[in-house]
């Protein structure tokens, strides 16, 4: 028998886009982040250069977003949906979300604390 995962009531649902046009309405709760398959200046898709990590970890996006609320450069918000109906691999991206991959950095586990997926769509 597997145990039920609890959420705390100040972690944040992700939902995650894997399918292009599935975007769900949105709410003024909901922040919407993108991820890019890649930024165009040279490399295949699914490939990652310095250049493009940043824009391409979810961790760190989200991360940004609890920063940009902290410093009032953005409403607060109860829930997030994550597009990455361009991302060759959502796996990484859904490691990312789940605690699969290894931190890097502090910000991956403020994230890890502070939100969870919630679903898939």
């Amino acid at each position: 028998m597997s145990a039920a995962v609890q959420f705390r009531a100040d972690q944040i649902p992700v939902t995650l886009v894997t399918t292009a046009g599935r975007l769900l309405p949105l709410d003024s709760g909901t922040a919407l982040v993108r991820l890019a398959a890649n930024t165009g200046h040279g490399h295949a898709d699914g490939f990652q250069c310095v250049a493009c990590a940043g824009r391409g970890d979810v961790r760190a996006i989200l991360f940004d977003l609890l920063e940009e609320v902290r410093l009032g450069m953005r409403p607060p918000f109860t829930s997030v949906m994550v597009d990455a109906s361009a991302v060759v691999d959502t796996g990484v991206v859904v490691d990312a979300l789940t605690g699969k991959l290894q931190a890097t950095a502090l910000r991956d586990h403020t994230v890890a604390r502070r939100f969870y997926l919630a679903g898939t769509a």
